[in-house]
């Protein structure tokens, strides 16, 4: 997986954003991707979603650190499309305006929109974006958005391919925090496990000669259905994974958009975060 990056933890550049206070936010969770090896708090996700306000969405906000294993019961606060109450500062070293740093200690559950109807309010005023225009737009400007929410004009493809396992790097994070374990230490340190499958969605944005684009998929969802069919062979997962992500989710009676995000050290490259799948 290529999620080392999404977080701007080691990016060495001017901050440009806005005063180091703490604000509140209330936040409709959009997007929490697959666990990521770090060394300082054993695996960590990225929660991206829309701010809200009084008369409807403001802005895209990424949250982060965060460690949903060790959250226990508070990480269903991160639940898909919940509205939570945050308190967060600017990320330190990350120029992307939409990065905060989130106070774990402080976050409030208001309420979860079920249903793609009631979501939609929210959602579908922010799905203004074309990845050619996300694009084009971070080739100019280092400041440009780097989170958005694209419409698909045709899904062609989903391939599948098999995770080659950590890379060196991510493997000595991973050791690294394991080792600190302390016997008294009632946290589980259990080794991050690696998925068996990567993939990546093929299709067509809505601007006027687009090309195509092949991106990522770093959706804990993705993940999460791997780790729930560890009973399936290689090639059974792979027809599982077919069925949803494809079939069903990208079937022709649905609308679908693609949640995307860049990454912190390569603003250049995006990948996909989400889906948003309602029908037509």
């Amino acid at each position: 997986m290529i999620q080392d990056g999404l977080f701007g933890d080691e990016i060495e550049h001017p901050d440009t954003k806005a005063p180091d206070i703490t604000v509140s936010k209330r936040v409709l969770i959009t997007v929490t991707t697959a666990p990521n090896p770090s060394e300082k708090h054993g695996e960590t996700v990225c929660v991206a979603g829309i701010e809200i306000g009084d008369t409807g969405p403001l802005a895209w906000v990424r949250l982060y650190p965060i460690n949903l294993r060790y959250l226990r019961g508070d990480g269903d606060g991160f639940r898909k499309y919940n509205v939570v109450n945050v308190h967060c500062r600017p990320a330190k070293g990350d120029v992307r305006i939409e990065s905060w740093n989130l106070d774990v200690s402080r976050i409030k559950v208001e309420r979860h929109i079920d249903g793609w109807e009631k979501r939609a309010s929210i959602v579908e005023p922010m799905a203004t974006d074309t990845m050619c225009g996300l694009f084009a737009d971070v080739k100019t400007n280092a400041n440009a958005r780097s989170l958005g929410l694209v419409r698909a004009a045709e899904v062609r493809a989903l391939d599948l391919e098999v995770h080659q396992g950590w890379t060196e790097d991510e493997q000595r994070k991973i050791d690294a925090y394991v080792n600190q374990a302390d016997l008294l230490d009632e946290d589980d340190k259990s080794p991050l496990e690696a998925p068996r499958l990567k993939g990546y969605y093929r299709y067509r944005c809505t601007a006027t000669g687009c090309g195509g684009h092949r991106q990522q998929i770093l959706d804990w969802e993705f993940v999460g259905f791997q780790r729930r069919a560890r009973h399936l062979s290689l090639e059974e997962l792979k027809d599982s994974l077919q069925r949803k992500f494809f079939d069903e989710v990208c079937a022709p009676d649905r609308d679908v958009a693609f949640y995307v995000g860049n990454l912190a050290k390569r603003h250049h490259t995006f990948s996909l975060l989400g889906i948003w799948w309602p029908r037509r």
